[in-house]
Parts: C-alpha cells; sequence; structure tokens
C-alpha cells in the first residue's frame, strides 16, 4: 500500500507539475530553446533539476517547487531585459564571437582563447558541406557556439546575377551603429569618417543616430539601416 500511494504521489506530482514547466519554458521565449545562450543553458538546467528532485522525492514540498519554477524565469527574463539594455552586462553573461579563419588559415591564438580544436572547426565546416578550408574567406564562432561562414567568391554557387553575367559582390558586412552607438573603429579600417556617415544617414532621412538600433557596412561601403520602433507587416507563420 505504501509504495502505491508514492507512486500516486508521484504521478500526481508529474501531472502538476509539467504544464507549468511548459507554461514558464513558452513565457522564457524562443531565445532559451533555439540560441541558448550559456546563462539561459544555466536557467534550464536548474529549471530541469528542480523539476526532477520534486519528482524523484516525494519528501520535497510540492508548493516550494512551484515558487521555485516561477521565480527562475523571472530571473531570466529580468537578466535578458539587462543584456538588452546594457551592452556592458549582455558582454558579461555571454560569449562575444570569435575569428578562427581568415582567408583559409586557421587563427592559432583565437581557436586557444575558446578552447577549440582544429578538428572541431573542421567538423562544424564539414556539417556546412564545406570539405576544404581554403574555400573559406572568414569564419565566425558565435556566441551560441556554431559556426558562421563567407566562402571565397570564385567557391560561391552560381546566382542569377551569373546568368545575366553580371557577378554581385559578395563582401563581409560589418557592424556600425548599435543602439545609437557609432563603432569608430569601423569607419577608420574603411577609410571612412563620421561626416560621411552622417551624409549617408542624411540621404536616408535619419537625422538622429539614437533613431537607429543597428546598421551595418560592407566592404562596397554599402549601408543597412534598422530604425528603432520600425514596425512591418509580417505574414503568419505556422508550425
Amino acid at each position: 500500500m505504501e509504495v502505491l500511494k508514492e507512486t500516486a504521489i508521484i504521478l500526481a506530482r508529474i501531472i502538476t507539475i509539467f504544464p507549468l514547466f511548459l507554461l514558464i519554458t513558452q513565457y522564457m521565449g524562443k531565445r532559451s530553446i533555439g540560441e541558448m545562450p550559456i546563462f539561459d543553458f544555466l536557467i534550464i538546467m536548474t529549471l530541469a533539476n528542480v523539476v526532477g528532485a520534486d519528482i524523484a522525492d516525494p519528501e520535497v514540498d510540492h508548493i516550494y517547487t512551484y515558487l521555485a519554477i516561477i521565480v527562475i524565469p523571472l530571473l531570466q527574463r529580468l537578466t535578458a531585459y539587462l543584456s538588452i539594455a546594457n551592452r556592458k552586462i549582455g558582454k558579461k553573461i555571454t560569449f562575444e564571437p570569435t575569428l578562427v579563419i581568415q582567408d583559409g588559415k586557421l587563427l592559432v591564438e583565437n581557436l586557444k582563447r575558446i578552447r577549440y580544436t582544429a578538428d572541431n572547426v573542421l567538423q562544424m565546416l564539414r556539417q556546412k558541406n564545406i570539405f576544404d578550408i581554403s574555400e573559406v574567406n572568414i569564419a565566425i564562432i558565435e556566441a551560441n557556439g556554431q559556426i558562421s561562414v563567407l566562402k571565397k567568391e570564385d567557391k560561391l554557387g552560381v546566382t542569377i546575377e551569373d546568368l545575366n553575367l553580371k557577378k554581385k559582390s559578395r563582401s563581409l558586412s560589418y557592424p556600425l551603429i548599435v543602439e545609437g552607438k557609432v563603432y569608430e573603429d569601423i569607419l577608420s579600417y574603411l577609410g571612412l569618417n563620421r561626416q560621411w556617415l552622417i551624409a549617408e544617414l542624411q540621404k536616408r532621412q535619419v537625422a538622429q543616430l539614437n533613431r537607429i538600433f543597428f546598421a551595418s557596412i560592407n566592404d562596397d561601403q554599402e549601408l543597412h539601416i534598422s530604425l528603432k520602433n520600425e514596425h512591418q507587416q509580417m505574414p503568419p507563420i505556422y508550425n
């Protein structure tokens, strides 16, 4: 009888805890499931341990588990907000992108800094159907541990521009403005200055830097701007 009683308690805990766990995970948003930054990974692991302990040990007070499941995601949402509102905080609680390949060559010091081996990078390239490192212009290990690759122009597939005998130049895009802050070193690297930037923004009828959420520029000096509070009509997307 005692075994049946404990079994019934565990089943009841599973039935009552998982709907809450599901709602809390949805509340935390796609960011936690898709990209899984390091802080969100720790939050998910903590939640899993709290739920596991509650289910496995009938002696654990159920109400405290509920309280923990509610408070932990609130901490995650607060941290996510602070990382967006303050880039310094964001950089402290996550990893920075790291350049690991440039012009077909592995950057050894950068690999050592993030504790990746050449085999790790080559495996990630193969998963992107790249079997020859010499085809790579640049490769970056992102904050979520995934690799982003820009191939050399002569290794890119045929495009519509190629069929029309006009090949569109492919170049790296650099973050130039983030939440109104101009990265002067990017301007300097491209041989540009703030006067040029102001003139380009005026052409696009953007008079104030603080209106810009994000702006990028490529080697062809093409500027792409995303404004704050910029709304676009999006089509519905279903699972």
